[in-house]
């Protein structure tokens, strides 16, 4: 049986761990530290698990912490998803929206959400531009622009997170039959990778840590691609493991193309933003399209559980 308490305490738990501690979710729902940690000890109680291991420098889900909280996000992000689709039926959305978005990223997760906003409004207009460069929001005449990773200074500009895009470290089974899994961070030294950027200025692959910064892993490698879905190309072809965002491969690991490793390491991820210029009365249209986006983008950047 569900009990009224543990839907009311889930989108708090959830915010907990998106935010990163109790503070920070204190912080964003209006609440206090306290009230946080009350709620999530009664979500505990509840369900007859502990969510958290808890130290005094340290915050980090437990396993079933990790299951609850896909699950619990997921859920609200229907319900989201369902008050918006209820809103937007009530109320007409009119007019030409414009909107940037990085190519790849906008093509597979981004431009399939506003198109489905289209067409339950006839008379919305959708202008998309796939594009990689930073645009000047105002002087380009944008209405919003998605952008991924960490924000510079936007003069002028209000932006909110719509999305987490978690990574992973994956392989083809050939590859894998070939060279071994690799079962801890210090594999990674005997595997060939596929690395992101130029050989003399390769991206390294992150690890967060329950404390202090981040891993910085640059692993061996011959082979230097600059575009995300090349890199997705040769690891499918079985030239070595690659570090790639969950929304890039999960058709790939949904058919067993590619297989994810390491999956008892924290993801390293990157925020997804949506940005748009301050204006005291936002249109309708922007608007519900950034609300579409926050419902429904987390599952799509997600790999499936």
């Amino acid at each position: 049986m569900i009990h009224r308490e543990l839907l009311a305490d889930m989108p708090v738990f959830v915010a907990a761990v998106e935010a990163g501690g109790f503070s920070a979710a204190a912080s964003r729902l209006n609440l206090t530290r306290s009230a946080v940690g009350r709620t999530v000890a009664r979500l505990e109680r509840q369900l007859g698990v502990r969510l958290f291991h808890r130290t005094t420098r340290s915050l980090t889900l437990t396993e079933e912490g990790q299951t609850v909280f896909e699950h619990g996000r997921r859920a609200l992000a229907e319900i989201q998803g369902a008050a918006v689709m209820l809103e937007s039926g009530r109320r007409e959305i009119a007019g030409r929206l414009r909107v940037s978005m990085p190519v790849l990223f906008g093509r597979k997760c981004v431009a399939p959400i506003l198109i489905r906003l289209a067409t339950a409004h006839p008379r919305l207009e959708l202008d998309l531009s796939l594009t990689d460069r930073l645009v000047d929001v105002a002087a380009d005449g944008f209405d919003l622009v998605v952008r991924n990773g960490a924000l510079r200074d936007w003069p002028g500009l209000t932006t909110r997170r719509i999305a987490r895009q978690p990574m992973r470290v994956c392989a083809s089974p050939a590859y894998l039959d070939a060279s071994g899994v690799p079962q801890s961070i210090a594999d990674l030294a005997r595997h060939r990778a596929i690395l992101y950027g130029r050989p003399d200025r390769p991206r390294s692959w992150l690890f967060p840590q329950p404390s202090g910064p981040a891993t910085e892993i640059i692993p061996p490698s011959r082979m230097h691609i600059d575009d995300v879905g090349a890199i997705r190309d040769a690891a499918l072809d079985g030239h070595g493991l690659a570090w790639l965002p969950c929304w890039l491969i999960r058709d790939d690991v949904e058919s067993g193309r590619l297989v994810p490793v390491l999956g008892d390491l924290a993801a390293h991820v990157f925020d997804s933003h949506a940005l748009w210029p301050q204006t005291p009365h936002l249109p309708l249209r922007v608007r519900l399209a950034i609300d579409a986006l926050a419902a429904a983008l987390p599952a799509r950047v997600a790999l499936p559980a």
